[in-house]
This record gives C-alpha cells, structure tokens and sequence, in this order.
C-alpha cells in the first residue's frame, strides 16, 4: 500500500523524522492508512517499552547474571545447564497455541502488556531468592521462576511482532529494534561501570539481587508505557479454538517452502546464543570475580550498543545478508575459543570473544526478526512467529540443552560443535529469498 501523503506535521513527527530519516510516505505501503498516521506517536511508545524489556532481558541473562548466581548461591552444578534450554524452550513451545487464541482479540498490545508484566514479577521473585535462599532450594526456586518468566516471555514474543506488523512499517521495523537494543546496551554498560567502581563490593548475590529487582522494575514500566499504543482493531478470521488453529498452522511448514527454509536457519544459529555460557564457565574456571562479571556485563552491553543499530539498519537492506555473514563469523569465534579452552586464557582475552559473540548474535537476532515480520504477510505474521518458535522448541528440548555438552565432551568440543551448526545455517540462509 502507498500513501499519496506524509502524516500532518508535528513535533512528534519531526522528531521521528529526524530520528529515523523518513521523508518519504512510501514506507507505509504495508500497513493502513489510520496505522501510518499513527505511525510517528506509536514509534515512542515502542521505542522505550522495548528499550526497557531489552534491558531486562540484559540483567537478568540466563547466559551470564543467572549461571554467576546460582554459583555464587551454592547451587547443584547441574542446574546450570538447565538455563538456556529452559529460558529459550519455555518461552518458544506455547506460542502455536497463543497465535491462535491471539487471532481471536482485534486489539493485540494487552497480550504484549501480560507478558511484560509477567516477567516484572517473576524478575522481583528471583531478586528475592537471591537475597533470602542458599543451595538447592535456591537454585530450584530460580529454575522455577525461570520457567514462570519465559512463559510470559513467549505470550510477549508472539504478540510483539504482530502488533509491530500492524503499526510499524517495513523499512522502519529494523531500525526501531536497533535503537532499542543500543540503548539498552549502554544501560548495562553504565551498570557495569558503577559495578567496577563501588567501593568494597564483594557480596554477589546481594549485587546480582540488585540487578534482578531492576530487572523486574524495566519490564513492568514496558507493561505501563505499552498500554498507551495506538493499536488499530486487526482482523479476527481464523480466531477459532486455540489448539485447533496451533495444529492447522503447522500446515504453513509444508505449504510455505521459503518458510520452512527459514526455520532450519534460525534453528541452526540458535548455536550463536547457546556458545556464551561456555565463554562465562571458562572465565569461571579461571577464578572469575564480581570485577570479572562487571567486565562481562560491559561487553555484552557494549555489543549491543555499538551493533544493534548498524544490524538493524543492515537487517532494513537485506536481513538475509546479515543471516548469513553472522553466522560464518560467530562460527569462527567458536573455534578460537574452542582452541584458548585448552589451555589457561585471561579473562580479558576471553572478554574480547565474549563481546565479539555478543555482538555477532546481536546481528542474528535482529535480522531474524526482521526477516520473519517482512517475509509474512498481515495474515499469516503471527502464525508464522509461533510456528517457527515452536518447532524451535522442540529442537531444544529434544536436544536436551547443548549445555550438557560441556560436561559430557568438554568445552572445546561443545563450542566445535556449535561452530559446525552455525556454518551449517549460514549456508542454509544463501538460499533464502529476499524480501526487503
């Protein structure tokens, strides 16, 4: 669709103007008329309600914050290899379900806002466990408020790129995901600075509490802020019985070849998010401390800031591209770091890979999602979130958390293999159509 004319001037028009550099009405083409003069005032209601889920999801990372916790609390050494499969799996299966019942409510935010606010609470919750258990009841209890906030993160997911199709148009939705993830990475940048810096700081889990509690007070601002969206009433067709529509969506893998193809690469790079807790054990295993953390709080900060709107933005040209070179280069990271596994590395060695990680995985982040919202179109977007989630899920639990891995065959084998699934997928994704 293209709109003939601008929205009317304004001061929020001009700021989104400047923020984004859009002269040109044609960006509306793929959504309505009365959603793209929305489309500058919704633009500041996503802008900080993602900043602030993204920064949540920063300090309360079950790559880094969560496994220096349960460490630090005395929990069992196999609890940690519970968190990544447990985050990513809880938050992805009960999409298919949720995309069909969502099909059935014309407005979408309230979903997004239930999400949000379901992962404040159980951020709040781990911030007590923190400061109030020790050992096993503690690590238990993380795992099961872990499990509380990635249902809650699921329920936002799915709805989040809905409602993002319906009131950000394509060739903006990148750069708004961009700016929202550089901003939350100078926060933990900032964070971390103040870390390094406090005189006598030497209580872990009183100073990660601090950081789950924040966590918690983020994610139930982005609850408040996105209620103010002006959220256009969507089409309700196909609305039916959940689990009805979560099965009938399935048929969309089969029918939708260019579809399929995607879910394979997404699957396959998964392995750029699952390497980073083998860079924290590492730095572990070389007798890490608080100033350790701090040091990779920052770079994992640092990458977004510095990634997240050049991804972004590079993700608006060809999110393909990006598919494809993110994957090759973290691939690359593994194997170096791979190869420092056997033998005593520094920490700030290991940091340098920690960040170049982060900063790659940032760029397949971003373009997933970029890839995903402009490949479909406004009737099938949350089916195939949820789809593509889903299956997702499966893969890891059916694989039982690559965690595992580093017990079972050593790090520097766990990081090989994941290095061999990431070339896999950057080589899936060259043949993936374009659709910027």
């Amino acid at each position: 669709m293209t709109h003939p004319a601008t929205p009317p001037a304004s001061p929020v028009r001009d700021l989104y103007d400047l923020v984004t550099g859009d002269e040109d009405a044609r960006v509306c083409r793929d959504i309505s008329d009365d959603a793209c003069r929305e489309q500058p005032a919704n633009f500041f209601v996503h802008l900080p309600a993602l900043f602030a889920n993204k920064a949540g999801d920063l300090l309360a990372s079950p790559k880094l914050t969560l496994p220096w916790l349960l460490g630090s609390l005395g929990a069992p050494p196999w609890m940690l290899g519970w968190l990544v499969p447990l985050r990513e799996a809880l938050a992805l299966l009960p999409q298919l379900a949720v995309a069909g019942w969502m099909r059935r409510v014309s407005v979408r935010k309230w979903f997004w806002v239930a999400g949000a606010a379901t992962q404040g609470l159980a951020a709040a919750g781990m911030a007590w466990t923190a400061w109030s258990l020790e050992g096993a009841a503690a690590g238990a209890t993380l795992l099961a408020l872990l499990a509380l906030l990635s249902l809650g993160r699921g329920v936002a997911s799915v709805a989040y790129k809905d409602v993002l199709g319906k009131t950000i148009a394509k060739t903006r939705r990148g750069t708004l995901s961009g700016y929202a993830a550089s901003g939350a990475g100078g926060f933990a940048l900032l964070l971390s600075a103040l870390v390094l810096l406090w005189p006598g700081l030497s209580d872990a889990p009183a100073m990660l509490a601090g950081l789950l509690a924040m966590a918690g007070l983020l994610w139930l601002i982005a609850a408040a802020v996105f209620a103010g969206l002006r959220e256009v009433p969507g089409a309700t067709s196909g609305g039916g019985n959940a689990l009805t529509e979560a099965w009938a969506n399935l048929r969309l893998v089969q029918d939708h070849p260019a579809f399929a193809r995607f879910i394979l690469v997404r699957g396959l790079l998964v392995s750029t998010a699952l390497g980073a807790p083998f860079y924290v054990d590492l730095a572990r295993q070389g007798g890490g401390t608080l100033t350790s953390f701090a040091v990779f709080l920052a770079v994992s900060g640092l990458a977004d800031l510095l990634g997240a709107p050049w991804w972004g933005r590079a993700s608006d040209r060809s999110a393909r591209r990006v598919l494809i070179a993110t994957g090759l280069l973290a691939a690359l990271v593994h194997l170096a770091v791979a190869a420092m596994g056997l033998f005593q590395t520094p920490t700030l060695l290991l940091a340098a890979a920690f960040f170049a990680l982060m900063w790659l995985h940032a760029g397949v982040r971003l373009a997933r999602k970029t890839y995903l919202v402009d490949l479909a179109d406004a009737e099938h977007r949350a089916a195939y979130t949820a789809v593509s989630n889903t299956l997702i899920g499966v893969l890891l639990l059916v694989g039982g958390g690559l965690a595992s891995l580093a017990a079972l065959l050593g790090t520097p084998a766990a990081l090989t293999l994941l290095a061999l699934l990431a070339i896999a997928g950057s080589l899936l994704a060259i043949r993936l159509p374009e659709v910027q």
